[in-house]
């Protein structure tokens, strides 16, 4: 039988999950054909290959026309004034590098909630399996959010959820992980740990601690093992989080088995290790 195997020893992010599938064969086509159905404006979607530590890996990059500063590091763990602070919300949310979740922008509109989201994705076209994928990973990240503020499921408004970077990440990740589960007739997926890094980031509520509390508090409800490495920075962002958490149905590794296909996931962020999120194709 044939799994796929997530390894996160870069952390994991949305863009870095879209990006992996993407190059084990994901159908790139249906995907970008989908995601021109979802019924928002404001982003474009580009795919291209990159060089992270010297080797090529796929980087999906879901653009925004609003300003982000999702891969400014000496603004995400720099020191900031609080006149600046007051200009610039970093909204935490997708990539290890860009997480295309981190939607700075200043338009109310992207402050969606649940039920919001959801009918974005009712509208848009792609197969039942994979709106239902997309709209666990959804539920996922809002019920972290939602434990951490203190307020319930419906009253969460939230740019982690509502933006439309991690909308497109999202919708990206349950395409393309329908379409290999399809291709490659998969039957299960393993994450053993999510690797995660030290200190402290900005984000729309201030500075906060990494891992930051929406990814402590999927990582609980789902029991993922999470390793904290040296590094400082954040690794790990609630989108990829909530996307391991969903796709992982075991956590230990077959003591054999024969590597069928591997692809790499760019993460944004420019980190001392490689920024990339490795996923195989396992036969066992």
């Amino acid at each position: 039988m044939k799994k796929l195997y997530l390894e996160c020893y870069s952390g994991i992010s949305g863009d870095m999950t879209a990006g992996a599938l993407l190059d084990l064969g994901a159908d790139q086509k249906k995907l970008l054909d989908t995601l021109a159905t979802v019924p928002a404006e404001g982003f474009t979607v580009k795919v291209s290959t990159v060089q992270k530590s010297g080797i090529n890996a796929c980087d999906f990059d879901v653009i925004l026309r609003e300003e982000n500063h999702d891969h400014d590091m000496a603004y995400l763990y720099g020191e900031v004034g609080e006149e600046e602070e007051h200009h610039h919300h970093h909204d935490h949310e997708e990539e290890h590098g860009h997480d295309h979740n981190h939607d700075h922008g200043h338009d109310h509109h992207t402050h969606r909630n649940l039920e919001e989201v959801n009918a974005i994705l009712d509208a848009v076209t792609m197969t039942d399996s994979a709106r239902d994928l997309a709209k666990k990973i959804f539920l996922a990240v809002a019920e972290a959010e939602s434990k951490v503020h203190g307020k319930p499921l419906n009253e969460v408004h939230f740019h982690e959820v509502g933006a439309l970077d991690s909308i497109a990440d999202i919708i990206a990740i349950a395409v393309c992980f329908d379409d290999l589960k399809e291709k490659e007739n998969l039957e299960g997926v393993i994450v053993p740990v999510l690797y995660e890094g030290t200190g402290t980031i900005r984000c729309q509520h201030g500075v906060l601690p990494v891992p930051v509390p929406a990814v402590t508090a999927i990582a609980e409800q789902y029991h993922l093992p999470i390793h904290i490495i040296p590094d400082r920075g954040e690794f790990v962002t609630p989108t990829g989080a909530a996307a391991a958490a969903v796709l992982r149905t075991e956590g230990t590794l077959p003591e054999e088995f024969r590597i069928v296909k591997t692809g790499l996931g760019a993460g944004k962020r420019d980190t001392r290790r490689a920024g990339v999120l490795r996923a195989m194709i396992l036969e066992v």
